[in-house]
């Protein structure tokens, strides 16, 4: 960061992780458009079987090796349905708990650069780190690293509680940051549970928990963009109360565009 005042900083981080949070919904709306093209082409297609050649590895020589399946029309076309309503979700959702996290990790380390105190007095430091920093701040982030570790094995309620004490922002308080809850809890069940919800999903999920323990974790378009407008809403929760602890003419500036009113230019006098 070259920004010297701290609130910008932050601004900038915040600024940051909503542009990826739009770009990931642009993606997510161009894949869907792009899987409703494929259909629209399979079914005015003649053919009843219809042959996919895709990679299936790699060769020495830096060429893929190549096969092929075919598909019957309704066989393939269940496919792409579950590839638009579906897949694309689940992979969405990966991509906002991801940007997420990398949000909440970033003002984590510009907040310890700049007050290495909010690391606590018994936090430790293994002598290697010591020796192979740098610098003063590699210190710090080293050590900052380590904390983040500890908290990204926390349940996301957990993770709120100890983040106060480094943030001075009690994330729980934010109504969007209790969907998140389920959002990660969501993410997570994907990844290591194909998809069946658990006793670890119920209860990292809170009060926003979807399915009982057992049950498949439904993913659809819909759930991607209330997730999404989640998200969105999370950052901006964060990139106010920010605000007010750090102060940032950026945003400060940006708000006040947004309540200027243009006046209207007098009408020329009839003649």
């Amino acid at each position: 960061m070259t920004t010297a005042n701290l609130g910008d900083q932050l601004n900038l981080l915040i600024a940051d992780a909503k542009g990826a949070l739009f770009n990931q919904a642009e993606l997510a709306q161009l894949m869907y458009g792009a899987l409703d093209i494929a259909v629209r082409t399979m079914q005015a297609s003649e053919e009843e079987e219809i042959e996919i050649i895709y990679p299936v590895g790699w060769l020495p020589d830096r060429q893929p090796i190549q096969s092929s399946w075919k598909y019957k029309k309704d066989q393939l076309l269940g496919r792409y349905q579950f590839l638009a309503f579906h897949q694309l979700a689940v992979n969405g959702l990966f991509q906002l708990v991801a940007i997420t996290e990398a949000l909440l990790a970033d003002i984590v380390r510009a907040l310890v650069i700049k007050y290495p105190h909010k690391l606590g007095a018994k936090r430790t430091i293994t002598i290697q780190n010591v020796l192979e920093a740098t610098s003063i701040e590699e210190i710090h982030l080293r050590a900052t690293d380590t904390l983040l570790n500890e908290l990204s094995y926390k349940s996301p309620s957990e993770f709120a509680e100890a983040l106060q004490a480094v943030v001075s922002i009690h994330l729980l308080e934010c109504p969007a940051f209790h969907q998140y809850m389920e959002i990660k809890a969501s993410r997570d069940i994907f990844i290591h549970n194909r998809g069946i919800a658990n006793d670890s999903y119920i209860r990292k999920a809170g009060t926003r928990v979807r399915v009982k323990s057992g049950m498949n974790l439904p993913a659809d378009i819909q759930y991607f963009l209330e997730s999404y407008e989640a998200c969105l809403q999370l950052n901006e929760w964060l990139e106010r109360q920010l605000h007010e602890r750090w102060h940032s003419n950026t945003y400060e500036g940006r708000q006040s565009k947004q309540f200027e009113i243009p006046m209207a230019s007098p009408e020329a006098p009839a003649v």
